[in-house]
């Protein structure tokens, strides 16, 4: 699933590269980053499910503030796509730049056990 979204991601940008600040490009290539963190999130659930809710990595998670975060500012930049393109591209940034920004989380997990 995430392999598949993942795929989509070069097309969606070269389409907004060639036509950037129109909305439905990008509001198109918010939803092929949307889709991945949807992907992503089910991934981990499944696996935080599997290993139980007392596993090392469901502890290392925690909250995971940027997993949980980062589908709804895809979601509010895929709607201003349409109002306020660039807008839109700032929140894609932002997120990148986000996640730009090591976890240590699970590293310190693994360390501490």
């Amino acid at each position: 699933n995430l392999l598949f979204w993942l795929s989509l991601v070069p097309i969606s940008t070269a389409w907004l590269g060639e036509h950037l600040l129109v909305p439905v490009p990008t509001a198109t290539y918010g939803a092929a980053l949307l889709m991945p963190a949807i992907a992503y999130f089910l991934l981990q659930r499944a696996i935080l499910h599997r290993q139980g809710r007392d596993s090392v990595l469901a502890h290392a998670l925690g909250r995971d503030l940027k997993g949980k975060l980062s589908p709804f500012i895809y979601l509010a930049a895929i709607g201003l796509a349409f109002v306020v393109p660039w807008v839109s591209l700032a929140f894609y940034t932002g997120v990148a730049i986000m996640w730009l920004v090591p976890d240590r989380r699970i590293e310190n997990a693994l360390r501490e056990t």
